[in-house]
């Protein structure tokens, strides 16, 4: 089996890893990649308009491959997945329609609505709103105000703050750049991270994890898109993921193929655990980065079967996924300013390690490892207990060299101390 994978990130270098792993998968292509992704698939590095629909088809076109996987939510949101279902490749990723899951926070909160599904409170606010509209909406949320641009941002258009004029500035900024946006109420309790494959109203589960989305230890600074994730939870209980899938999955997936916009792909359920479970943060229509690190490398199941499986509209046939005891953590090594104004060009050492997963990485003319992006690189961990899992991850990580990186010291130190409860 011949596979195409898009996107350049440490996400796509963790599928295209699994897929190589995977007896019957012979060829792997990724576009356009980076410089890990290039010393185990073929990379096509000028394939940079991933978000172009008959860019990609032209590449597929070329490739022939027998499966598609898209990483990323732009090309999903910009509808390539339709494009190239119409051309007649398989596809692991929704449609446009379904993507809007994701593209679309008001989008989100209808279907959650109609589906019955617990989640925040909301209220939109729109490009021409007037000052005193704008505050007598900030005076209907807080004193924790969480505002989100409505659209697209890459894991950093949401700001949470006890202050009120940090809130108007992110208000005005969104609305500035011409995007709505979204005041919610602010969701107590620890935060999980659930991916489920989905095809039609079959949803599989893959396992739990938790993000660490702030860039700073103890959940200080700025939102990133991820500085670090674990696998399984500890502290989850026991029917935790069969909660979320029964209450928050199936009715959503149900909901979209009740309205004629059926979903194929990952559902990705960002939640927050209260008092009274699970209730929805966010939804995003592919896989989490940086959990699907940590996830993908539980899994034993050969992935290129998962994913065809749903492709071709069969999940309810696949056995029952089979994973590896104990657990998984990642943690990110960021750039020098991460997230403000990433730098680029800095030489990375120490970073040739079979638990590396690349994603802003390139070479530079003298054939160096440098930095091509705010989120440099990966690191993944495994052990039989979640503490050896992030013992092992730093200790390769303290080998690693770049100038002005910088990385979070406690991925899962919290769940390691007992200290996460529901």
């Amino acid at each position: 089996m011949r596979i195409l994978v898009i996107g350049s990130g440490a996400r796509e270098h963790a599928i295209a890893l699994g897929l190589s792993k995977d007896p019957k998968v012979t060829e792997v292509h990724v576009a356009p990649g980076n410089a890990g992704i290039a010393g185990m698939a073929t990379v096509y590095p000028e394939a940079t308009a991933v978000s172009n629909p008959e860019a990609m088809l032209a590449l597929a076109e070329q490739v022939r491959p027998d499966l598609v996987v898209i990483g990323p939510e732009i090309p999903l949101v910009a509808g390539v997945s339709d494009v190239l279902r119409a051309a007649g490749f398989k596809v692991f990723g929704p449609s446009k329609a379904a993507a809007q899951i994701e593209g679309s926070k008001a989008f989100a909160k209808d279907i959650m609505q109609a589906a019955g599904v617990r989640t925040a409170h909301a209220e939109q606010i729109t490009p021409g709103a007037d000052d005193a509209a704008i505050e007598a909406a900030l005076d209907r949320f807080g004193p924790r105000f969480v505002v989100k641009d409505d659209g697209l941002a890459g894991g950093k258009g949401v700001v949470v703050t006890n202050d009120r004029a940090e809130a108007r500035a992110h208000v005005d900024a969104v609305l500035a750049a011409g995007n709505p946006v979204l005041l919610e109420s602010f969701l107590d309790g620890p935060e999980v991270s659930l991916f489920c494959l989905v095809d039609g109203e079959t949803v599989v589960p893959l396992l739990p994890a938790q993000d660490h989305k702030r860039v700073r230890d103890n959940d200080e600074g700025p939102n990133t898109g991820g500085m670090g994730a674990y696998c399984p939870l500890p502290w989850l209980p026991e029917d935790g993921v069969q909660r979320i899938v029964d209450e928050v999955c199936i009715p959503v997936a149900k909901e979209m193929a009740s309205r004629g916009n059926p979903y194929s792909g990952l559902l990705y359920a960002g939640l927050a655990w209260g008092e009274q479970g699970p209730a929805v943060v966010e939804f995003n229509c592919r896989f989490g980065d940086p959990e699907t690190q940590a996830v993908l490398d539980m899994l034993n199941t050969p992935l290129g079967e998962v994913l065809l499986a749903v492709a071709e509209g069969r999940l309810a046939e696949l056995p029952a996924l089979d994973w590896k005891p104990g657990y998984a953590l990642t943690v990110v090594l960021a750039a020098a300013n991460y997230p403000e104004t990433p730098r680029t060009g800095d030489v990375i050492t120490g970073a040739d390690h079979p638990q590396v997963r690349h994603a802003g990485t390139a070479f530079n003319e003298a054939g160096e490892l440098i930095s091509a992006g705010g989120r440099v690189l990966n690191v993944v961990g495994t052990g039989a207990t979640l503490e050896q899992a992030r013992e092992q991850a730093y200790a390769v990580l303290e080998q690693i060299h770049l100038d002005g990186g910088h990385y979070r010291s406690d991925i899962a130190l919290p769940a390691v101390r007992g200290e996460i409860h529901i």
